[in-house]
């Protein structure tokens, strides 16, 4: 049975191999190529490993590579400071045999941060390692919509974000990059545990019912810890763009906090706080009797 980081491992050497065309790295292209990126000999050769061996690790075969071998792949491979990491943490992983069981407790929200998103006057969610929605304020309603309309299983962010029927067609301008950053957290999930049932189910359905999905999830993006601006349009009070950052809450591996905030005395910080009195003034009168 392949091992299951043994398999990831070598998804993501091929799709950081195809990333990279000869003239990348200073080689000839040559005459007709069948592959985008570099062949696997071209790689191997720039890693100073022989091709078997190489092919040997993106098949997740039985290979464990020193770490010696991954600076070399690293180094050939152009990788930036977060994939090195990514390429490091598959690697040992695969090196170990794989577990029989894994501690999967459910995830949970500590009170403390309950009492946080309560008294945080900006839009904040808290989100479980596989990008499920655990909890929110009453600033995120305003801004994304009540979540308690939807089924506790469809409270995830990325099946959320490739649904058409909320996301209207997908026409926000930057909705690439922004599904590029979730996508990158889904992967470094994955490098954590790959077989996790929930990985599998969201990863699973999404690969099924979108080629969007399909052709992201393939580019093999990380995204350990993130932060942007993301651009939201409400019928409202107009389109606002808001700052995005994340911050882990206790627990290993433990939920995080998503808060959205903008610029201090700008349109968007207008904006946003007219949403939230709009809200605020709407859910007051439907909790009258």
């Amino acid at each position: 049975m392949t091992h299951p980081y043994a398999r990831e491992l070598g998804d993501f050497l091929r799709a950081r191999r195809d990333r990279l065309h000869p003239d990348d790295v200073g080689l000839e292209p040559g005459g007709r190529r069948r592959v985008a990126g570099l062949r696997r000999e071209e790689l191997a050769l720039l890693a100073g490993l022989s091709t078997d061996y190489y092919q040997r690790m993106e098949q997740g075969r039985d290979v464990r590579p020193s770490d010696d071998v991954l600076d070399a792949l690293a180094t050939a491979l152009a990788l930036d400071d977060e994939e090195r990491r990514h390429l490091f943490t598959l690697a040992h992983a695969a090196r170990r045999p794989a577990r029989a069981r894994v501690d999967r407790a459910p995830e949970v929200v500590p009170d403390s941060a309950r009492r946080l998103l309560r008294v945080l006057h900006t839009p904040a969610v808290v989100l479980g390692r596989h990008l499920d929605l655990l909890a929110w304020n009453r600033q995120a309603e305003a801004l994304l919509g009540d979540p308690g309309d939807l089924p506790p299983d469809r409270l995830n962010m990325l099946l959320l974000l490739f649904d058409d029927e909320l996301t209207r067609g997908r026409t926000c301008a930057d909705w690439e990059r922004q599904a590029l950053d979730y996508i990158g957290m889904m992967r470094a999930a994955v490098a954590a545990d790959p077989t996790h049932p929930r990985a599998t189910a969201i990863v699973g359905e999404l690969s099924i019912r979108s080629a969007e999905f399909r052709r992201l999830w393939a580019r093999h993006d990380v995204r350990a810890s993130v932060s942007g601006t993301k651009t939201f349009h409400s019928p409202a009070v107009g389109d606002l763009t808001l700052e995005w950052s994340t911050y882990p809450l206790p627990g290993r591996p433990g939920p995080f906090l998503l808060v959205f905030t903008a610029e201090p005395d700008s349109a968007d910080a207008d904006r946003l706080h007219l949403l939230g009195s709009l809200h605020a003034t709407r859910t007051t009168g439907r909790d009258r009797p």
